[in-house]
């Protein structure tokens, strides 16, 4: 592609060190005009200051977009993951993976409605994002151009960020000590990585972990909660009804209180090379064993099994960028319409890291107490289950029969 081919860009903007470089490298080096998009999905940081820094950059107020995306974010992304219980390699919950797909969204959208021919975003060649990114503009917009900054320019060290920075006024706002860690937050969840991660031997400083309490400064006395779903979504907790993103927040409260949700995972990254990360999933964690719960009175089992062979291939396409192929959807119809009789409350018991299911109950309840009790029963011969027996061991008794002979 050659520079001189894009004539305005939208760029996935943050107001950080790296965004705000790109912003000028773009005009720098591409001579383009450049929108700024700036998503609110839960960060924890203010997004508004992203619009003055956009400004003074020299950004005209029309091409400068902040959007309060958490409400979407929960109901569209997070919580449609949560039906298929999506875990990818047995315990990371995808909390960046599921982020991606709507930042990208939106980018198209504003590139549509501004007349932009390009986006770019601030993902380095190595990692898992510039996949996602890319893969979903290309499939909302396959004519879009692409800019990756961090595949073209030789600014690959903090120092030179800085040096160009200084160079180009742009001003860089002092926090205190920079964190050592690369980090990634939405109302989902934070990661860490880099720093003395890159060695799996090394035991994460406690001083890194944001979102949890230690354990040793939790409760010494469990708290119980109450979620209520319907339609295989979370709908209230202890009676109270909320919003897709204020239940989402609510159960990281709860468990940032209990230190539940810290996981440190070797994983498998889709470009080839294997990658130690450390994530906070207070609420997700939470929710994740609430919604197991209510579908083991409210799935019929092969329902359930069925579904639990599909999970690991739908977590592997959110992993690797492809949420909105037409093989993820087409699961996604299967993994929801199982989930239209997934309704009621499960009762939880939080405590020092754990969460514990300690009561369920559905209208749509699939448990009958009248077969599976130890007591007298009416409605369950168990002479039946000889015959049952036999027929399931049936091509047992055939092959030994005439092994024998």
């Amino acid at each position: 592609m050659g520079k001189k081919e894009v004539k305005k860009v939208v760029l996935a903007y943050s107001g950080g060190l790296d965004t705000s470089v790109i912003l000028k490298w773009l005009q720098e080096n591409y001579g383009c005009e450049v929108v700024t998009f700036t998503a609110d999905i839960g960060q924890g940081e203010e997004v508004e200051p992203a619009r003055e820094k956009a400004l003074k950059l020299g950004i005209r107020p029309e091409n400068i977009f902040i959007e309060d995306l958490r409400e979407e974010f929960v109901k569209d992304y997070v919580f449609p993951m949560f039906r298929a219980n999506t875990v990818y390699e047995g315990e990371y919950l995808l909390g960046t993976s599921i982020a991606r797909p709507l930042i990208a969204k939106k980018q198209i959208e504003i590139a549509n409605k501004t007349g932009a021919d390009a986006v770019a975003h601030g993902a380095t060649g190595k990692g898992n994002d510039q996949v996602r990114f890319e893969i979903a503009y290309l499939a909302l917009n396959p004519q879009i151009k692409i800019i990756a900054p961090w595949r073209e320019w030789d600014l690959n060290s903090r120092e030179k960020l800085l040096a160009f920075a200084q160079k180009h006024n742009i001003p860089i706002e002092k926090h205190g000590k920079k964190s050592p860690y690369s980090m990634d937050a939405n109302l989902l969840h934070i990661s860490y990585e880099g720093g003395i991660l890159e060695d799996p031997w090394n035991e994460p400083e406690e001083d890194m972990w944001r979102w949890t309490s230690p354990i040793e400064k939790t409760p010494n006395e469990p708290e119980y909660i109450e979620i209520e779903f319907d339609k295989g979504d979370p709908v209230a907790i202890n009676g109270e009804p909320l919003t897709p993103a204020k239940l989402l927040a609510k159960l990281n409260e709860y468990g940032n209180r209990h230190g539940i949700g810290r996981v440190d995972i070797v994983e498998n990254r889709f470009v080839g090379m294997k990658s130690r990360g450390c994530y906070e999933t207070p609420g997700g964690t939470i929710l994740l064993k609430a919604h197991r719960a209510i579908e083991s009175i409210t799935l019929d089992r092969e329902e359930a099994h069925e579904k639990d062979k599909l999970m690991p291939k739908y977590a592997e396409l959110i992993y690797n960028g492809f949420w909105f192929s037409p093989e993820r959807e087409m699961i996604q119809a299967a993994i929801d319409q199982t989930q239209r009789n997934v309704c009621g409350t499960v009762r939880l018991k939080l405590f020092k890291g754990n969460v514990f299911v300690v009561g369920r109950k559905s209208p749509n309840s699939l448990f009958a107490p009248e077969f599976s009790t130890f007591e007298e029963d009416e409605v369950y011969n168990q002479k039946d289950a000889e015959g049952f027996i036999k027929l399931n061991a049936l091509r047992f008794i055939i092959e030994g029969y005439v092994r024998k002979k």
